[in-house]
């Protein structure tokens, strides 16, 4: 078993580590990691509908979709992550427990009554302290989870602060749940470094031929390359999303016009409305919903939107 304590912080990074990890490496491994403040969605939904865009936007938040599915979480340094990697036999490489009960046992030890509940949650009296997903990739599995150790909470609604309603899919919606600070069950008090090396005590105690591992140059340089070429790109982050419809209304000069957008593989494929504006709806057919390329599109027709008295940056915020 190979463990990977990392100290770096980037969640772009972090992210393709994981799925370097998964494909290259021979060994079964475990890591613990911590990204800055980001937001991690499950590979089958829809981004736009997980998140507060506006908020995410304003606050420069990284919005990063991993490779398992599951549902939208939020990353700080107040949040610990974990990552087995582990071969098995085909069809029976899913099994969460097996996993999770590693950590409820260290959980335990310090005197949080932390119990499996639910589909894939750790909670204590109800209250999820760790969401966990896993992602098959030919003989081996990739099981990774949240532990919300002394999280900005009340930054975390805000930010995952939604109207569902709006969007229209067969995209994987999160189920929201009551979250709580694993800091907040302790009886005695440790920084989130002490609980780091109490699981990395527990694992490598339980495990065999444990070998702890740093990342190699190349290493580094591979997963650079899968940043750069997958985890950054607007194509897998936000493109990727199913199919879906956004329903929303365009700011017009006499009243707001409620419109149906038809989105498929990011791009705006038709505008359904009530009202005959197809001067201003034809610009946008073609056009990734995308914030900064409909900006570009909408100030390069400034002229025709202030001829129906409409100001771009409004239409622009209508968008999303």
């Amino acid at each position: 078993m190979l463990i990977i304590n990392r100290s770096q912080t980037n969640p772009y990074f972090n992210i393709a580590t994981e799925e370097y990890l998964l494909k290259t490496l021979d060994e079964d491994c475990f890591m613990l990691w911590q990204n800055e403040p980001s937001i991690i969605v499950g590979k089958h939904q829809n981004t736009l509908a997980e998140i507060n865009y506006h908020f995410v936007k304003q606050n420069n938040i990284p919005v990063i979709r991993r490779i398992s599915g599951g549902g939208t979480v939020f990353h700080d340094l107040g949040n610990l992550n974990f990552t087995f990697i582990q071969k098995g036999e085909k069809g029976k490489l899913v099994d969460f427990r097996r996993f999770m009960d590693q950590i409820i046992d260290v959980l335990n030890q310090l005197g949080v009554p932390a119990k499996f509940e639910g589909k894939n949650d750790i909670r204590v009296n109800g209250l999820k302290i760790s969401g966990n997903a896993e992602h098959v990739y030919k003989n081996k599995v990739l099981h990774h989870g949240t532990l919300l150790f002394s999280s900005q909470l009340d930054f975390l609604n805000k930010i995952l602060k939604v109207k569902p309603d709006r969007f229209q899919s067969k995209a994987i919606q999160s189920v929201s749940s009551k979250v709580a600070n694993i800091s907040d069950f302790l009886t005695k008090k440790i920084t989130i470094q002490e609980f780091r090396e109490k699981i990395i005590q527990h694992i490598s105690g339980i495990s065999k031929n444990v070998e702890f591992y740093s990342l190699t140059e190349n290493d580094i340089i591979s997963i650079n390359k899968l940043v750069t070429e997958k985890y950054k790109t607007w194509k897998w982050n936000f493109g990727y999303s199913p199919k879906y419809a956004f329903e929303t209304e365009l700011p017009f000069p006499k009243n707001s016009v409620k419109v149906k957008i038809n989105i498929e593989k990011g791009i705006i494929q038709s505008i359904e409305s009530s009202t005959d504006e197809q001067s201003i709806f034809s610009k946008l057919i073609g056009v990734e919903h995308d914030y900064n390329i409909l900006q570009n599109v909408l100030k390069s027709n400034e002229s025709l939107l202030e001829n129906n008295g409409i100001y771009a940056k409004d239409l622009l915020n209508a968008l999303f």
